[in-house]
């Protein structure tokens, strides 16, 4: 624990920002003192209804121009930002000719930056259903997977303990801020600090179990007087970790590689190597809970504490060990998480959680094959139904697939039935 304060006080001094949230659409950030604007025109006529949005430094916003073709946004702080053109919203037979409709634009020492998107007639290109439809199933893919990692750790310390670890969401955030710290600010090469960050969060999650969960258990403490205690930890660790290491959204090295083609499907070496790692890593602890002693005693006591105490099994050591397990497997997800977001920020973790707790709950609660069936189903259906709603709803839409599989088979895909109740 003392060296992973002292780690987070040394990245307190470098890396202390401010930064806000999203606005909302119709605010568009009238009560700020930076301003991104520009004219929308065609022909020197303007255009009016065009959709603008424009993102950056952990601030999403978007509006409309008016009839003159006017469009303006307001910013937190000055930085570089992405502006964004909504091609769909143009009339028919107009185009974006320059530029793309994607513009970066960094604001120099006035107050007011000025970005112009240049049009011209054309037929726009358009992406067919199908191949949108494979190059989101991949993403969906490695998203699963990488949510995986994080929802085995949450059903294997639930399997074992009873216990629904809120505070697994700052696990997740841990291990990228940990990543960020020995890559960016301590200059390590990125395949050693993401080592050195895993390895810091098993640490993390046994100082957890040995000074918290550990004592707690041996008083007798209900599950849900726990669970409220797992709450309070998440609170306390998220807003330390946003009074150490600021509001800002930072990259990890190598973030925002081009992607490569691969026909309709386009992914980063990034992306490639996460989908990689995630499965040899879910492969490693298949075999780990299939092949070794230390796995058939964890889901022993899974299944029966109790019995398997009387067996012979030490309970505390097995608990142990899932806690360094869960939070190392944690770690690295939140690695992973902060190359596709792209980004860390200190609330990345609880931007997750929900998704965890659905993939946990609709696989089955306490099974670790089941959270991973479920991570999958959740991933993919997150990407894919972009297809059909909008992009903020697709949270809701993995949450209407939980309902529903639990109104049919209430214990999950892989739960047993004496498990509820």
């Amino acid at each position: 624990m003392l060296v992973i304060l002292l780690l987070t006080l040394l990245a307190a001094f470098t890396m202390a920002t401010f930064s806000v949230g999203s606005a909302q659409a119709d605010e568009v950030g009238t009560e700020y003192d930076f301003t991104i604007s520009g004219n929308v025109k065609f022909d020197g006529k303007p255009l009016d209804g065009v959709a603008v949005a424009v993102d950056g430094n952990s601030y999403k916003a978007d509006t409309v121009t008016d009839a003159d073709g006017k469009w303006s946004i307001g910013v937190p702080e000055k930085g570089t930002y992405k502006v964004t053109l909504d091609e769909e919203t143009l009339p028919k037979g107009v185009i974006v000719a320059k530029g793309g409709n994607v513009i970066n634009t960094e604001f120099g020492l006035t107050d007011r930056r000025s970005v112009n998107f240049f049009l011209g007639e054309g037929v726009r290109n358009t992406v067919s259903f199908f191949d949108q439809f494979v190059n989101r199933f991949f993403n969906g893919l490695n998203f699963g997977l990488l949510l995986a990692l994080a929802a085995i750790g949450v059903s294997l310390i639930f399997g074992t303990t009873g216990l629904s670890n809120f505070a697994h969401a700052e696990l997740i955030t841990f291990g990228a801020l940990m990543t960020l710290v020995f890559s960016v600010n301590l200059g390590l090469p990125i395949w050693l600090a993401i080592l050195i960050a895993i390895a810091l969060s098993g640490v993390f999650g046994y100082s957890l179990d040995a000074v918290l969960w550990k004592p707690l258990r041996r008083k007798g403490v209900a599950v849900i007087p726990l669970m409220i205690v797992s709450i309070g930890l998440s609170l306390a660790l998220r807003y330390l970790y946003q009074y150490f290491f600021g509001g800002s959204t930072s990259q990890l090295p190598g973030a925002g590689m081009a992607d490569l083609k691969f026909g309709p499907i386009s992914l980063s070496p990034i992306d490639l190597a996460s989908m990689g790692i995630s499965i040899v890593v879910l492969l490693a602890v298949a075999y780990f809970l299939l092949r070794t002693r230390i796995g058939k005693a964890t889901r022993a006591v899974s299944d029966n504490p109790s019995l398997a105490s009387a067996s012979g099994i030490d309970v505390d050591n097995v608990i142990r060990i899932v806690w360094v397990v869960g939070a190392a497997l944690a770690g690295l997800s939140g690695v992973l998480w902060a190359y596709f977001r792209p980004g860390v920020s200190w609330d990345m973790g609880f931007q997750m959680l929900l998704l965890v707790f659905a993939a946990v709950t609709l696989g089955g609660l306490g099974t670790a094959f089941g959270a991973l069936v479920g991570s999958l189903i959740v991933g993919l259906f997150v990407e894919l139904s972009t297809l059909w709603l909008p992009s903020d709803m697709k949270i809701v839409g993995a949450l209407v697939i939980l309902i529903l599989v639990l109104l049919f088979r209430p214990q999950g895909i892989l739960g047993r039935k004496e498990r509820i109740g």
